[in-house]
């Protein structure tokens, strides 16, 4: 084992021991389940599309910006094909057996960063949670979470042109 992987592995390990704290696996469980397949954020976003007339084209595009980072990070994920951490006990079911990249942190950045775009400053909390998260329920290592979260971001930012052409000024 390399220093990284070692690395990703205690830092889980020790994450994952957080989680013996009731109150801590209560709330990374309800993030974890929140943040299946984006939800959390397509709500937020289809909702502020919803109420902000004005920005509602934006919200749109920034929510499918959104729904794209997770698609492409499932793409990753059955492409690199790396599994979950065994030397843990989850506290949360899975969707896949794989773990990189981790499709929550990719929706809860590219929605942070998108949020952020369109003034929603308390995305980026929201979103890191989500993500610490997913090392808490012992789903992923840190350099999942890590990837993930670059994808997200990189997706968002690569959009926010064309997201912010939907706004009316």
């Amino acid at each position: 084992m390399d220093d990284l992987d070692d690395m990703d592995h205690r830092i889980v390990s020790a994450l994952r021991a957080r989680g013996t704290d009731p109150r801590v696996a209560g709330a990374a469980r309800a993030l974890s389940w929140a943040g299946e397949h984006g939800a959390l954020w397509l709500a937020a976003g289809l909702t502020a599309a919803a109420v902000d007339a004005p920005r509602r084209t934006a919200w749109l595009r920034g929510t499918a910006l959104t729904a794209g980072a997770h698609v492409v990070s499932m793409g990753v994920k059955r492409v690199v094909r790396r599994p979950r951490p065994a030397h843990v006990v989850p506290l949360v079911r899975t969707a896949g057996r794989h773990s990189f990249p981790s499709c929550h942190a990719t929706s809860a950045a590219a929605a942070a960063v998108v949020f952020g775009t369109l003034g929603v400053r308390a995305a980026w909390p929201l979103a890191a949670a989500v993500c610490a998260s997913r090392l808490v329920v012992g789903v992923h290592y840190p350099s999942d979470v890590a990837a993930g979260a670059a994808l997200g971001a990189l997706t968002a930012r690569l959009g926010a042109g064309w997201m912010r052409g939907g706004t009316r000024d």
